[in-house]
């Protein structure tokens, strides 16, 4: 009898795993009520395909998906107001997508997909982790067509949200309006919320969670010499290497000579001005 219950213990148990495994949820949320999709109701959408993408960032090879088109699962609800999509990761990865990257999907620019994990069919584990990019992930057709970056690849989604533009819902990150559009700092500015703030905070701005706040208590240009700030961009554990390290270098191909010669100007500069009085607690992550 004992035999008999133990092996069907472990079959209900096998069973809930599948279960569970399966009705895996990403919360998108895009107005008053967020809504919850499991991995079942995307794969059973009319509009899933499969998807073959030639060279993905995360896994560095061809990798083919069952995969929702983005437009297709969010358009709808992509309002004017709503100018950046906020992926957010189980790891506490948070990237802002312009919505004008997403809606140029449908006018040639690069195609917005979620990536979905079939529990039975697992994907590989990606590069040197113990996990996958799954069971959700916001892959990119033909990213070259939009200039999409490599922190535009949020993996291990857990969900998506409509907000404002960072500039706009954090002050703190903006640079004097009356430098120009072409200033180092300016264009510095972007190139920080494009590459950076998915794991980075500064001076409280922003959601990541990944890495060190660069602005508090002290900016990273103050106790960081700009050669080493350089090096560690580039080549992170060239610099500074422990066993949960986990940020992976922007080599040229990412982040160009003259973006991080911006990227280190707008360090810098917001350095020299910082946000008066005390900043305010770090915004928590959305229920």
């Amino acid at each position: 009898m004992s035999v008999r219950i133990l092996v069907l213990l472990v079959l209900w148990s096998l069973s809930s795993e599948t279960c569970a495994a399966a009705d895996r949820i990403l919360t998108l949320s895009f107005g008053a009520q967020p809504q919850r999709v499991t991995a079942t109701e995307l794969l059973a959408r009319p509009d899933a395909a499969v998807l073959i993408i030639p060279k993905d960032v995360s896994y560095g090879r061809e990798m083919k998906y069952r995969a929702v088109p983005l437009l297709g699962l969010i358009g709808h609800a992509l309002t004017p107001e709503i100018d950046t999509v906020e992926a957010r990761a189980n790891d506490g990865f948070v990237s802002q997508i312009p919505s004008a990257l997403v809606r140029k999907g449908s006018t040639g620019g690069s195609v917005a997909w979620i990536a979905v994990e079939d529990p039975d069919a697992p994907w590989l584990n990606l590069p040197g982790q113990e996990l996958s990019a799954g069971p959700f992930y916001l892959v990119w057709e033909n990213p070259e067509r939009s200039a999409i970056g490599r922190e535009q690849w949020p993996f291990s989604l857990a969900g998506l949200s409509g907000v404002e533009n960072p500039i706009t819902r954090w002050p703190q990150l903006a640079v004097d309006p009356t430098l120009p559009d072409q200033s180092a700092e300016r264009r510095g500015q972007a190139v920080f919320i494009k590459n950076c703030m998915p794991c980075h905070r500064l001076t409280g701005a922003g959601l990541g969670d990944v890495g060190p706040d660069l602005g508090r208590p002290m900016n990273v240009t103050e106790y960081m010499s700009e050669a080493g700030l350089r090096a560690l961009i580039r080549d992170p554990k060239a610099v500074r290497s422990w066993p949960q390290q986990q940020m992976i270098g922007f080599d040229k191909t990412i982040v160009s000579d003259s973006e991080l010669d911006a990227l280190v100007a707008y360090l810098a500069y917001m350095a020299k001005h910082k946000p008066a009085g005390k900043a305010p607690p770090p915004e928590g992550p959305a229920q």
